[in-house]
């Protein structure tokens, strides 16, 4: 089997800085590219690309033990996660070398290590929901809302550490960020590895904690952002507003703010995606006559002819009078369901009226479509 070696990403040619770069020069020359790249200052797709590697490349650069891998001309990133040709020997995992150090000495895959993390990590998405009327989610809208979420800590501009002062080295794990120790077994000495506990396994501490976030690098605060909703937009659809979430532990990048949508129940219309529905009164005259009536839609005032004849039950259908489409031109339907009401309360003249229609009609007695029913039998019944 033929094995062809993956060509390593240039880490510092990412970031724009020398191979020799120390660390305060790694975090300003991200730091620079992170204001020309986020989301919230340029919204390329493109640009949001690079911002991605550029995160990611400011992440492995910050971490000692990957660096190294990136200097002996390897990719910890890549599947292999070797630190390139030049190692020679059983340094790829999976040779016997790296199997006998992970279980009689070092911190090697099966040993359990996992070296020093970074103190800079992306933020959590947040949810937020707004409450919108039917015309609002149906034409759509703009909208102001207020979200409390982390921000970067104006006062350490995310580091954590007093203004004048830095991280240092931590003195416990040496910088590794990992505690080894060495146990018995039947194998043997195995030696573990686990996260230093005074430096939460970044291996660095910070002596003088910024006063404002406690070397958090971030703080809750909060802020006023605009939103546009869409014409057509559902009940429980969510609008993505990138980059906008909380804000990493270390100043890191920010998650996603997710904006979910609650329609209001509408008094007159209910709504089934893009078509509308809704009940109208008709008093049985003008079922039977005919008439014409006036409803008002959501942005119009449309005249519907109720036929003579119309029974309780009917609908009719008016076409491009619902809601608009979500990304779309098209509008969806209205459909206006007849309800025939019989009249109550009638005075003797009402009633007298009434009683020489149905004599004209022939409508005294219960009728039924069907031969020889339950109304037929009764009819039937008081005739013998």
């Amino acid at each position: 089997m033929r094995f062809v070696a993956e060509t390593p990403r240039n880490y510092y040619d990412l970031l724009g800085v020398k191979k020799d770069a120390t660390p305060e020069e790694l975090k300003r020359a991200y730091r620079k590219l992170a204001r020309e790249l986020h989301p919230d200052v340029n919204p390329d797709p493109a640009a949001q690309d690079r911002f991605k590697a550029v995160t990611t490349a400011y992440e492995v650069l910050s971490d000692p033990e990957k660096r190294r891998i990136v200097d002996l001309g390897g990719d910890p990133l890549s599947q292999g996660g070797g630190a390139g040709a030049g190692s020679g020997g059983f340094s790829g995992f999976g040779g016997f070398g790296d199997v006998f150090e992970a279980f009689f000495g070092g911190g090697g895959p099966m040993g359990g290590g996992r070296g020093r993390r970074s103190r800079v990590r992306p933020g959590s998405d947040a949810l937020l929901q707004i409450s919108l009327t039917l015309e609002e989610t149906a034409f759509g809208v703009r909208r102001e809302i207020v979200v409390d979420t982390a921000v970067v800590c104006e006062t350490c501009t995310g580091n954590g550490c007093a203004p004048g002062t830095s991280p240092r080295t931590c003195a416990t794990c040496g910088g590794a960020g990992e505690i080894q120790s060495v146990q018995r077994s039947f194998l043997g000495q195995v030696m573990t590895t686990r996260a230093c506990s005074a430096c939460g396994g970044t291996g660095e501490q910070i002596p003088s904690p910024c006063p404002t976030c406690g070397t958090e690098g971030r703080v809750r605060a909060r802020r006023t952002k605009t939103v546009d909703v869409p014409s057509g937009i559902e009940d429980g659809m969510r609008i993505r507003l990138s980059g906008q979430g909380e804000v990493g532990p270390g100043g890191g990048p920010a998650g996603d703010l997710y904006i979910e949508i609650s329609e209001i129940p509408h008094e007159t219309f209910t709504r089934e995606g893009a078509d509308l529905h809704c009940t109208i009164g008709v008093p049985m005259t003008s079922a039977a006559l005919g008439s014409e009536l006036v409803l008002s839609t959501l942005d119009s005032e449309e005249k519907i002819e109720v036929r003579a004849g119309t029974q309780s039950g009917a609908v009719l259908h008016l076409r491009g009078k619902g809601v608009p489409k979500l990304r779309s031109t098209a509008r969806g339907d209205l459909f206006v369901h007849v309800e025939v009401r019989t009249p109550t309360r009638l005075d003797e003249e009402q009633e007298r009226l009434l009683r020489e229609l149905a004599e004209l009609r022939s409508e005294d007695v219960a009728v039924t479509t069907r031969s020889a029913g339950l109304f037929g039998k009764v009819r039937d019944a008081f005739r013998q």
